[in-house]
């Protein structure tokens, strides 16, 4: 029935969960990391016009890449290293725009698709379309206008910073150091807010986090306990709850993950102390191992059904 091919990196204990209810069942599954194992490790060659076709020689499998039954997306290598030299740029991109162009054509089914994923990461679709399907969002103001943030913060203070995207950041004091969800003092709101996007939202008074995590039709909901401000900073402070989705909000998490073209997505919701749980954000290619190994919410298996899932090709 060909391949499910899993593109992500040797250490990804997630990954490593949906493999298992693949091999289980019978399924062959080929493993690239294409960013770290191409070329050393791997090999192509891709036809178009003449004779259709292609193959894919890993350190194990030899794939037949019209074959391919479905592809799970995960957590590859990029092709480009960090502090690359003139030659290894070039080779880098070669390889994105040709290996990575030749994976992101198979016609099968994507978990989810690369670009998919990159065009669905911006916040400002996300809340276009969350607006769309139905969620209630915090006020939230994206502006590198520093009139406007003050402005924004007089009216919805308490108000909070975010990134607009998790970025690799060091410290004054040269540590790697990551922005979370931090509180806005208004009188710090300066020319300094001139120099890039912002994004400042209304802190929401909230009594629990939800992770609800999308894969097909099937609808984890996790209700997580912190005491604080943004419960990544210290999971060991978290608690974990499988919950029942508050009414209309599993139609519209598989809504909003339509009009994006995507199969799985994780999203984060705040609840606020009347109960109306505010979308935050939706991770399309988000983390949900520890999720299950805390509550048995069987997501593994869930990704699974969904990349063995007959369907037609496009």
């Amino acid at each position: 029935m060909g391949e499910v091919l899993v593109l992500t990196c040797l250490d990804d204990p997630t990954a490593d969960m949906v493999i298992g209810h693949l091999n289980r069942r019978g399924a062959q599954v080929a493993r690239l990391d294409p960013g770290a194992d191409f070329p050393a490790a791997a090999s192509f060659s891709a036809h178009f016009g003449g004779r259709p076709g292609g193959s894919l020689t890993t350190a194990s499998r030899h794939v037949d890449l019209e074959g391919v039954r479905a592809v799970y997306y995960r957590r590859p290598t990029p092709y480009l290293p960090d502090d690359p030299s003139q030659a290894e740029h070039f080779a880098g991109v070669q390889a994105r725009y040709g290996l990575g162009g030749v994976l992101a054509s198979l016609p099968c089914r994507y978990v989810n698709h690369p670009w998919k994923v990159m065009a669905a990461e911006h916040k400002p679709v996300q809340f276009a379309i969350a607006r769309r399907v139905g969620f209630a969002i915090p006020p939230t103001l994206i502006t590198n206008r520093p009139d406007d943030a003050r402005e924004f913060a007089a009216a919805h203070e308490p108000v909070i910073y975010k990134p607009l995207r998790l970025t690799p950041y060091t410290s004054p004091s040269g540590e790697p150091s990551t922005i979370w969800a931090t509180p806005v003092d208004p009188a710090t709101l300066d020319e300094t807010v001139s120099h890039t996007a912002h994004l400042f939202q209304a802190r929401v008074d909230k009594v629990a986090d939800l992770r609800v995590t999308v894969a097909g039709e099937r609808v984890f909901c996790i209700r997580i306990g912190s005491p604080l401000l943004d419960w990544r900073q210290d999971y060991g402070r978290i608690t974990y709850t499988l919950v029942d989705p508050p009414p209309g909000l599993a139609d519209a998490a598989r809504a909003f993950l339509g009009m994006l073209d995507l199969s799985f997505g994780a999203f984060d919701f705040a609840v606020a102390r009347n109960g109306v749980p505010l979308f935050l954000e939706c991770n399309p290619n988000g983390q949900w191992g520890w999720l299950e190994e805390a509550t048995g919410a069987p997501i593994a298996a869930a990704i699974a059904d969904l990349l063995l899932e007959d369907h037609e090709r496009p």
